[in-house]
């Protein structure tokens, strides 16, 4: 008889033995991970992490299931700021009208992750700490200058969405360290978000970018712009150089397609199967004069529930 071993690496396999706790509250779910170290995950939607599990990129002996904490299931305004829990989904963040009417560039970019399905148990802070360089909903908040609230055994700390992901699947947790809510601070200017992707829904970006622009009084000087980009780098990051060539001037065609070329430069893409490095630095020249002119313009973006 053949006794050869198979390749069972990248398949979906049965999940893995594990135990789930689920804490009442953030204190008791950080003393859990403190207790069990690297053998205990965080569980919030699922939608990752049990992916993982399945095809044994992980194998955590512990779930610390977090929906069972009231203070991380609210949307709500503090100090002028938008503050989301950890555990609410993607689809709850598209109902919320607060967020539908003050941060459209929020709902936009959800609106663009995966599909209605999964937006129904993923969240938001389990996307960004999944650190998936395609994230949707990162180049965002990065240019909205959001943070992450983050809670451990000696305190807790605020760290910007940008240097909360240091790569692809890493973030900047410490052991025994929980991300609790999102920080968005209050909205000033107008934005917009692009993504590329193969298919109309569910597809992964091949290039996003998110847009913030803020003007002076008389509404042509531009007075401060984020640029962010997704899935052109190990980590979603601000596009700094296109961001300078479009303050303190009147943003004209001319001006759009400098920054959009700027823009495209300072993306360093891979290729891959998805896309070739060349096709998506012309993708982010494209995606960004798209989202200025979407500013511009005043036009609102197609949010679909």
């Amino acid at each position: 008889m053949c006794n050869t071993q198979r390749n069972t690496e990248g398949r979906l396999l049965r999940l893995p033995e594990f135990e789930c706790l689920s804490p009442k509250t953030i204190k008791e779910a950080v003393g859990i991970l403190e207790e069990k170290k690297d053998l205990a995950k965080i569980y919030a939607g699922g939608t990752d992490i049990l992916n993982q599990m399945k095809r044994r990129k992980i194998t955590p002996k512990y779930l610390v299931n977090i929906n069972n904490i009231e203070e991380l299931k609210n949307i709500y305004i503090k100090d002028n700021e938008l503050r989301i829990g950890a555990a609410v989904t993607l689809a709850q963040i598209l109902n919320a009208k607060e967020v539908r009417e003050m941060y459209p560039i929020i709902c936009e970019a959800t609106a663009f992750t995966a599909t209605p399905q999964i937006r129904n148990t993923a969240t938001m802070v389990g996307n960004l700490c999944n650190a998936v360089p395609s994230a949707d909903t990162a180049p965002p908040l990065i240019a909205l200058g959001a943070r992450i609230k983050v809670v451990g055994v000696h305190g807790e700390r605020e760290i910007p969405v940008e240097d909360f992901l240091t790569g692809p699947s890493r973030n900047a947790l410490e052991p025994g360290e929980m991300a609790v809510e999102v920080i968005i601070p209050t909205k000033t200017g107008n934005g917009s978000y692009m993504k590329h992707q193969i298919r109309a829904e569910g597809d992964l970006a091949m290039v996003g970018v998110a847009v913030c622009l803020t003007f002076e009084d008389d509404k042509k000087t531009c007075k401060d712009a984020k640029i962010a980009l997704g899935a052109v780098g190990p980590k979603p990051y601000r596009a700094v150089k296109a961001e300078q060539a479009l303050i303190g001037k009147i943003i004209d065609n001319k001006l759009v397609e400098c920054a959009a070329k700027i823009a495209s430069e300072e993306a360093k893409p891979i290729s891959d199967i998805r896309a070739s490095a060349e096709y998506r630095k012309e993708m982010v020249k494209v995606n960004t004069k798209r989202a200025i002119n979407n500013i511009l313009s005043e036009k609102k973006p197609n949010i679909i529930v």
